[in-house]
């Protein structure tokens, strides 16, 4: 068992985490009380839950924001006993949907949450990894949020940071500010988190629409999906599973280059409650759908550039030989393009145990199941997108004075975007056009060579173990017989 311990921010960071909490509750057997079902329970789900001596268990998790209506709502919703009262940390001043006020506020509250963040790592037998929750174009968000990353990138250096964060759509916008406080906030990522997965509300809609049947979706019908689609890739954390996949595994294949580590995510299959339910929905049929670009939680086109790396996260009623089966029918799909240094394309991961709903909620029980992280140079399409908003308005410098009368310097403005524009680029670079594809059928040698001579690709992984680039790892390969 290793444990994870969930961080909720800001108002989407809290909606998304409290329907998280409600299906993982489903899927170990707790009730709303805490106190398990007389079928409920395994030997791994202490990995997101810790046991009372009353035998209740709660949430690793703490909930923040700024101002209290969005914590009022779990405090006062069907989960109410399940959480501490000191999980729950508010202010009485909002954000105001400022990166610069989100950070102001969040100084008064910082050190209380890493107070409540500790204690409960402090009761972790060996903690793995911390999940965050929150919307980077938010005030809160952005703002608390980053400020709250680089306190535990300083506290927690070797743990997993994985950040499930929710980027503006394209079309629809909540907040002005929007593109300035998601520039700022994807600078901080790129520094203090290890794995960023990305999520926009526009696609979630559109699938919602489009699969789910919901004629107008609620912001409770994109929690419900988005909570399955975070259950599918933790699967595997709290389960026991014929090949497993925890944190430190997606982040070592799939983070080719520290900063990097921006992710796509998608999910099959997708299947309204109320539809009558005969497809088996065999193993290759919903491989193929989690790489269809309209299943992607993110706007963007995955055809329009090259995976890095893929990690696929099977569960339920999984056939290995049928999963292998799967994965080489992709490899032959010509619309799905692959780097051509990366030897090693996919990660997988199998479940036995199916899929779990929520009573009355919007998707049919199957029984198989499969969610898809990947990292591929496409998600530059969201950086461009962002960037151009950012431009038009700093342009003028409209709004500026809302962060400089905060105590933030222009020049922190022009830093952000300096280095999104750097990160856009280092993904354009990764992956000139080629019509060639490169097959696994050259010898250990070649493959070196690939991945090393150029783009040295996974090479900071064997550094921070403190081996030496030049040294050991072309020594081994120097050898003769290799």
């Amino acid at each position: 068992m290793r444990e994870c311990i969930l961080i909720q921010i800001g108002q989407a960071g809290i909606q998304v985490g409290n329907a998280c909490w409600e299906l993982y509750c489903l899927e170990h057997g707790i009730q709303p009380d805490g106190k398990l079902t007389a079928d409920g329970g395994d030997i791994f789900f202490d990995s997101f839950f810790s046991e009372t001596v009353t035998g209740k268990y709660v949430p690793r998790t703490v909930f923040v924001d700024l101002e209290p209506t969005a914590i009022d709502d779990v405090r006062t919703g069907a989960y109410r006993e399940l959480f501490q009262p000191d999980q729950f940390i508010t202010a009485n001043e909002g954000a105001t949907n400022s990166f610069a006020r989100g950070r102001t506020i969040g100084k008064n509250v910082v050190d209380l949450c890493l107070d409540r963040i500790r204690k409960i790592a402090d009761n972790c037998a060996d903690l793995q990894g911390l999940l965050v929750f929150n919307a980077v174009g938010g005030g809160t968000g952005s703002g608390l949020g980053s400020l709250l990353l680089e306190h535990l990138s300083a506290e927690y250096g070797k743990k997993i940071k994985l950040g499930m964060d929710v980027y503006p759509s394209p079309h629809v916008s909540t907040s002005v500010l929007e593109p300035y406080n998601t520039v700022l906030s994807t600078s901080v990522l790129l520094e203090h988190t290890d794995m960023a997965v990305l999520l926009d509300n526009e696609s979630v809609y559109d699938i919602c629409k489009r699969s789910l049947d919901i004629l107008r979706p609620t912001y409770n019908n994109l929690n419900c999906l988005i909570s399955q689609v975070i259950s599918s890739l933790t699967t595997s954390l709290r389960f026991d599973a014929s090949v497993n996949v925890d944190l430190n595994e997606l982040q070592t294949n799939l983070v080719h280059f520290h900063t990097t580590h921006f992710m796509l995510t998608s999910y099959a299959p997708l299947i309204s409650a109320n539809k009558p339910y005969h497809d088996q929905h065999s193993s290759a049929e919903i491989t193929n759908s989690v790489f269809n670009p309209s299943s992607l939680m993110v706007r963007c086109n995955p055809r329009y550039g090259k995976y890095l790396g893929c990690c696929l996260m099977y569960h339920g009623d999984i056939v290995p030989k049928d999963v292998v089966s799967a994965i080489a029918t992709i490899k032959r799909n010509e619309t799905i393009q692959f780097v051509d240094w990366c030897t090693a394309k996919f990660k997988v991961g199998i479940n036995y145990y199916p899929r779990t709903v929520v009573p009355g909620g919007d998707l049919a029980k199957v029984q198989r199941a499969v969610g898809m992280i990947s990292n591929s140079t496409s998600v530059a399409q969201v950086f461009s997108r962002i960037d151009h908003k950012f431009d038009l308005m700093y342009a003028k410098r409209a709004f500026v004075h809302w962060y400089v009368c905060e105590g933030m310097e222009e020049g922190e403005l022009s830093q952000a975007r300096e280095d999104l524009a750097a990160l856009e680029k280092e993904y354009e670079d990764f992956a000139p056009y080629s019509n060639d594809t490169w097959e696994v059928e050259s010898d250990d040698s070649e493959e070196f060579d690939l991945m090393s001579s150029n783009k040295r690709s996974f090479v900071h992984w064997y550094l921070t173990e403190g081996m030496e680039e030049g040294g050991s790892l072309e020594s081994c390969f120097s050898r003769e017989g290799l």
